[in-house]
């Protein structure tokens, strides 16, 4: 029978790797970033031994992770659960208590008092199997064991999502509460998965996957004709975790891997959005995506005519074919003439896209499930005032990376009444049809888009499209629920089919 762990408790021996400089060890520093997110109550332990220098270095690491530190003798260590007990009061489960292997005994008494103790010993499992207790040989299976503890006390209760990401995307995500191994109001419990341990032993406690793919991509070659599948290359980890899917229906993604293939590509996701004719109704605004051309090469003699006959005039935007997951997948330009194609630093293909004056206003989609979120946010001027701006450089090919920052006008910015008009400006309705239907043809669960809405015609032009974004402009009270919300449905709708 498992134990409703809602403390974990550390022994500093574990953690501190050289108290003179100070630091902690490199796997301990991952898994204090994923427990203090957890909801759980967590704590670091120290002996009456450990000199006060020490002790003052180990309590200001502490608090710089939100954490508690707490006196626990070996000889009587059930004397420091009552300081235990009354800072953190009745916690509503068990604590787990992660010890040494050398204060396996001293500290196995705290089994008495309900405490779960899991020994750190790197010959892992195998040096405990006479003895009753759990052991780990590293740090990162300690969520597996609390979420697997968890799990047994609550049942089928509770569905595990392991999700897969970047550090540093993991923790915009768990910083704002996204991400608890303390089970949500709807039974939702978050197992960070990781490469550094075997996929499979962590895979067999999870009931749905959450990934960012993206994260993984070796390699994208768009410049085949062959299937999507065939020119995405992943780590090798990824690669794990897709075969693993293949075979093991009971465990699936949110968002299969073969669902985000078409948010890759610039090009494919061009001519879905040309789909939206579907959701436009007579007498009102319309929503699209941009014209655009995709170009293998800058010196085509005929590139004036080919842009002509796409219905893009200059300047525009160039942007290359692949999305994301490439280093290069941001680098971008806006063009003013058509001479200043000719060895254009954008990594062809490249998709030449319509430049849309929209008042430096665009609005963020997010797609969590069946609800729709969107904030606004400043963007690039108008073409004529990037006009004017780039006169001064002769009108030369504005080169930059999305991610980092985009074209500005020295002097100018968007007046209040002209934001204030496009906000005005905006149709939820359209974009929520748009949103839907987006979901319908991609067949993802949480995606985002931005939308610009025309000077002029009113048009709201999707102008980019992404598979799970941070959604950090909507608060967290409201996204975080909405998110949980999201992935739950997903879960109980595949288990139906």
């Amino acid at each position: 029978m498992g134990s409703l762990v809602k403390g974990v408790m550390i022994h500093e021996s574990l953690l501190i790797h050289d108290y003179a400089t100070p630091s902690f060890h490199s796997s301990a520093n991952s898994l204090l970033r994923k427990l203090r997110h957890s909801n759980l109550h967590v704590g670091i332990s120290f002996s009456p031994s450990l000199p006060q220098n020490k002790v003052s270095v180990l309590k200001k690491m502490a608090k710089e992770y939100s954490f508690d530190c707490f006196l626990l003798n070996d000889e009587s260590s059930v004397d420091g659960v009552n300081e235990i007990t009354l800072s953190w009061g009745d916690i509503g489960g068990e604590i787990l208590f992660l010890v040494p292997s050398d204060k396996k005994d001293a500290f196995g008494q705290l089994s008495n008092v309900g405490w779960i103790i899991v020994v750190f010993d790197v010959e892992g499992a195998g040096a405990c199997e006479s003895s009753g207790v759990v052991c780990i040989s590293k740090l990162e299976e300690l969520p597996m064991i609390i979420c697997a503890s968890i799990r047994k006390a609550i049942g089928d209760e509770v569905v595990t999502v392991g999700y897969i990401m970047k550090p540093s995307r993991e923790e915009d995500f768990a910083k704002r509460g996204a991400f608890p191994m303390n089970p949500t109001p709807n039974g939702l419990m978050f197992l960070p998965l990781t490469f550094e341990l075997p996929l499979l032993s962590q895979l067999q406690l999870v009931d749905i996957v959450l990934h960012k793919a993206t994260d993984e991509i070796i390699s994208v070659d768009l410049s085949g004709s062959s299937e999507s599948s065939n020119r995405i290359t992943f780590s090798t980890g990824m690669q794990e975790l897709q075969r693993y899917m293949e075979h093991h229906s009971d465990c699936f993604a949110i968002d299969p891997l073969d669902k985000i293939y078409p948010v890759l590509d610039r090009l494919k996701i061009q001519q879905i959005l040309l789909g939206l004719d579907a959701v436009n109704k007579e007498s009102c605004r319309a929503i699209r995506g941009p014209y655009f051309l995709k170009v293998n090469g800058f010196n085509d003699p005929d590139l004036a005519q080919s842009l002509s006959e796409a219905k893009l005039s200059l300047p525009s935007i160039v942007k290359p074919q692949v999305a994301c997951g490439v280093a290069d997948a941001h680098s971008m330009a806006i063009t003013f003439r058509v001479e200043d194609f000719k060895d254009l630093n954008v990594p062809l293909p490249a998709i030449v896209q319509e430049y849309v004056d929209h008042s430096s206003t665009i609005f963020k989609i997010y797609v969590l499930g069946e609800q729709v979120f969107y904030a606004v946010k400043k963007s690039i001027p108008n073409a004529n005032v990037l006009t004017k701006s780039s006169e001064k450089n002769e009108l030369k090919p504005l080169l930059f990376d999305s991610l980092k920052s985009l074209p500005t006008s020295t002097g100018h910015s968007a007046g209040a009444d002209s934001f204030k008009t496009n906000i005005n400006s905006f149709d939820l309705e359209l974009v929520t049809d748009a949103a839907n239907w987006l979901a319908r043809k991609l067949d993802l669960t949480i995606f985002g888009f931005d939308v610009v809405i025309q000077e002029g015609t009113g048009d709201h032009v999707i102008v980019d499209v992404n598979y799970l974004p941070s959604f950090k402009e909507v608060p967290d009270d409201i996204a975080v629920p909405a998110f949980w919300k999201a992935i739950r449905h997903k879960f109980e709708l595949r288990n139906r089919k």
